[in-house]
């Protein structure tokens, strides 16, 4: 009896292992209608449509995943031409990292046309890398680092028409 146990929590054991090695990344495509809080490593298969209103698009939820944008996009509600449009929208960004460390948002992709920041990084944030990613008519910035974040990397990132003539805050 006492090795039937052994041999199962090896059985088990492997089982684990083997379900840890093989976990893919959480796929996104399509429309986004109430804010996406990630909890693993994700990725764009697909381009994104983003309706939430007054609350960021995608929120990251816990410290060291990555998100990969794989050449997609992720398309807000702000004017295509002029970004804002009506204006300004409170807490409507594309991408929010707040209070957590080593997290990667990584293009190539296009973050656009939200009626807040394109990527926001708030709080005590650290060690967050922003790479290879064009942010483009945003009403906002394209990119901002906000609070007590610390140690972050934006690397390789393009701002285009971002900001507005009210808060002509603009890129990165």
């Amino acid at each position: 009896m006492r090795n039937l146990r052994i041999l199962v929590v090896a059985v088990c054991g492997a089982g684990v292992l083997l379900v840890a090695s093989t976990a893919s990344a959480t796929d996104i495509r399509g429309t986004i209608s109430s804010t996406l809080v990630i909890t693993e490593d994700s990725q764009l298969v697909g381009n994104v449509t983003c309706t939430v209103t007054g609350a960021p698009c995608v929120s990251f939820g816990v410290s060291g995943i990555a998100l990969k944008l794989n050449g997609f996009s992720i398309t807000g509600l702000a004017d295509p031409a002029a970004g804002c449009g009506g204006g300004s929208v409170a807490g409507e960004h594309g991408v929010n990292i707040a209070g957590l460390r080593g997290v990667i948002v990584q293009g190539p992709g296009i973050v656009r046309q939200f009626r807040g920041h394109g990527i926001i990084v708030t709080g005590a944030s650290s060690r967050v890398l922003v790479t290879q990613v064009t942010m483009a008519t945003n009403c906002l910035s394209g990119i901002i680092v906000t609070g007590a974040s610390t140690e972050n990397d934006l690397v390789a990132n393009t701002g285009v028409n971002n900001g507005n003539s009210a808060a002509p805050c603009g890129g990165i």
